[in-house]
């Protein structure tokens, strides 16, 4: 039986996505994919001697045949051979956004991690264009395994009790997610729509959003949402909308499908896997966004017609199923080296 090294670390780092997908193979894949050996390996911080000394030593010391680290925040000389996964590749896409170290790290350590690397997993097919721009890395040897939803996403759920219907954003508040861009299309939809804004997150914003606030609607922030607690905000919003710049895969569009909930996101962040179960709107084009919502407040047929297509394609994005082909991309190595 073959052994695989599974770097499963959770550190400050990673993002919630990157620790959900971490926590969830780790978990899956020895039930889903008995015929390997799993070794977890969970210590040692980023940028450590624990993470760049220390564990691929661990790694070479148990014999792993295989070993995959999880996210690209892993040891520069890696035991080979390995399989790394990188979500996406939204540093290098809007280096304005992020601070000035961060690009030669993605550029020198993450470029030479991911050219060594025996496969490389990503989300979406739009993060193949952006390895081969960024990081040269041979398209041949990339392969695009969308991520899942949990099961509780899919259970019967009460909606949220609510004064108003509102509308929904789950996410932090960087940059790229280009927040003034919802805040503009919430502000300008006609004042006969009495609908509030839910933010997850507190308001941290360096913006000042007292002009788009009436008696008949507010913006709400929403703080640190509890994880159970996130089936019924989404179930009880109209819509979830997202106008993230880019995603790696945007898990709140999927858990929000899985919900019964609409969606409305910028095009350059909808994941492939869901285009047709969602409207779309152009970066930054707070008016078409508005447009979105609109039809939404306003079109009860379409907006059920879209929350029973997000439904269907979410049933069919398990982290089962992710665990599984995940599996299948070791087993295509091993077999290649054999």
């Amino acid at each position: 039986m073959k052994h695989i090294g599974l770097d499963s670390r959770l550190t400050r780092q990673m993002s919630v996505g990157m620790k959900r997908y971490a926590i969830e193979l780790a978990q899956r894949l020895p039930r889903v994919a008995p015929e390997f050996a799993y070794v977890m390996f969970d210590r040692g911080s980023n940028f450590s001697f624990a993470e760049q000394v220390a564990l691929p030593r661990a790694m070479r010391k148990a014999r792993v045949d295989l070993a995959h680290f999880l996210s690209l925040y892993a040891p520069v000389l890696a035991p080979r051979p390995y399989v790394v996964t990188i979500h996406d590749l939204i540093h290098l896409r809007f280096p304005q956004f992020f601070k000035t170290k961060v690009g030669p790290y993605y550029r020198t350590a993450v470029r030479y991690m991911a050219r060594r690397a025996a496969r490389v997993i990503t989300d979406d097919e739009r993060t193949v264009h952006d390895l081969e721009r960024f990081l040269k890395v041979d398209r041949s040897r990339v392969r695009v395994i969308p991520l899942g939803v949990e099961e509780r996403f899919l259970g019967s759920v009460a909606p949220r009790e609510r004064t108003r219907p509102y509308f929904l954003y789950v996410g932090n508040h960087r940059a790229h997610k280009d927040l003034t861009t919802l805040f503009e299309a919430w502000g300008g939809l006609p004042e006969r729509h009495e609908f509030d804004l839910y933010l997850t997150g507190h308001n941290d914003l360096q913006i000042s959003l007292f002009s788009l606030q009436r008696p008949s609607r507010r913006i709400v922030f929403l703080g640190d949402v509890d994880a159970n607690d996130l089936p019924s905000l989404y179930a009880g919003a109209v819509a979830l909308v997202h106008p993230s710049l880019r995603e790696g895969f945007g898990l709140p569009m999927i858990e929000a499908m899985a919900s019964r909930t609409a969606v409305v996101a910028c095009e350059d962040a909808a994941p492939g896997v869901l285009e047709g179960a969602m409207l779309t709107f152009p970066a930054r084009d707070a008016a078409a966004m508005r447009t979105r919502m609109e039809w939404l407040i306003e079109d009860e047929g379409l907006r059920t017609a879209l929350v029973n297509e997000g439904r269907a394609r979410a049933e069919g994005l398990t982290w089962d199923r992710c665990a599984r082909a995940t599996a299948d991309v070791y087993r295509e190595v091993l077999e290649e080296l054999a």
